[in-house]
């Protein structure tokens, strides 16, 4: 049975709900008991937004503005940086879970299951509770060739899963436009056909993949969608900047993606994985990580706020 109006709007108070009580055990109308379904979604604040402000004051504007949890950037120059995992990741935690998010989701440069320091992140990654990590990104070295270099890769991947596994984490590679691995989005099949697609896979990024895809990003989506863990939510449209075409960062509804059809689409493969929040348009800084921002913190508030309840009502009404 289709979606009445009256029902959306009841859906809706009762979430508006959740964000005026968020520390009395109200759970987002969003948000099921047993995990998600295709009626809702986990919606995390990439944490890169928030770097102005230390453990507690990011987790309670999280908790305060409705998301369900952080996505916690744990890689140089972020929240948490990986020399300092063991003493700064629990303190973060304890943070997050105080405010009652849920530690579940975090940004990392892990490519190498045989760098100390990133077996560390991921050690500690797992006792802390996370499931989720966003690897480092990875490029096409020009003295060889890319197929040598996929070969490569889909080594370090199965190595990845290997150590994922023996700590209960899931990675995922994010697929970035521009001359990075997964940018065409094809070419990661080959990479992510080497594991079995249990403790590693792909985080999808509908921006990056319509700047890549243009018209076709749903053949994309379409060969990738076995293989998504996670999901990246941002928007963006074309533009002339000093003369030359590139991609412009808008709030969401405002730029090129379709999120109706998008959205349709992940119903429709029953896709319904946590969701990374990235706000990269002009937020005063903020949206670069930046530890000083010139623009007001509420002002910023708002705008995820604004953010946050496009995605919501828009996954609702998708069919």
């Amino acid at each position: 049975m289709k979606r009445t109006r009256r029902n959306f709007i009841k859906q809706s108070t009762l979430a508006g709900s959740a964000l005026i009580f968020p520390y009395q055990g109200i759970k987002s109308a969003f948000l099921s008991d047993n995990g998600n379904t295709n009626e809702n979604l986990q919606v995390h604040l990439f944490s890169k937004h928030l770097q102005f402000l230390d453990y507690n004051g990011m987790s309670e504007a999280t908790a305060e503005m409705g998301f369900d949890g952080l996505d916690l950037t744990v890689r140089p120059e972020g929240h948490v940086l990986p020399e300092r995992v063991t003493e700064d990741l629990p303190k973060a935690v304890e943070a997050m879970r105080k405010f009652g998010l849920r530690p579940q989701m975090m940004t990392t440069n892990v490519t190498d299951a045989d760098d100390q320091t990133s077996r560390t992140v991921l050690e500690m990654a797992s006792q802390q509770g996370l499931k989720y990590y966003r690897t480092g990104w990875l490029t096409y070295p020009e003295d060889r060739s890319i197929d040598e270099s996929q070969s490569k890769y889909a080594q370090q991947f199965k190595d990845l899963e290997i150590l994922n596994k023996t700590q209960g984490l899931i990675g995922c590679y994010q697929n970035h436009a521009g001359n990075h691995v997964g940018a065409p989005i094809w070419d990661l099949l080959p990479i992510l056909r080497a594991t079995k697609n249990e403790h590693m896979g792909a985080q999808y990024d509908i921006r990056h993949a319509v700047v890549e895809g243009g018209s076709s990003w749903e053949l994309g989506l379409r060969q990738i969608q076995p293989y998504i863990k996670s999901i990246v939510i941002k928007d963006f449209k074309w533009g002339v900047v000093n003369g030359k075409w590139e991609p412009i960062n808008t709030p969401l509804g405002e730029g090129m993606v379709d999120f109706n059809r998008y959205f349709s689409l992940l119903k429709k493969y029953k896709i319904n994985v946590p969701v990374s929040l990235h706000l990269e348009y002009d937020l005063g800084g903020a949206e670069q990580g930046a530890s000083k921002i010139t623009m007001d913190k509420n002002a910023i508030f708002g705008q995820m706020k604004k953010d946050l309840r496009f995605l919501r009502e828009a996954w609702q009404l998708a069919e």
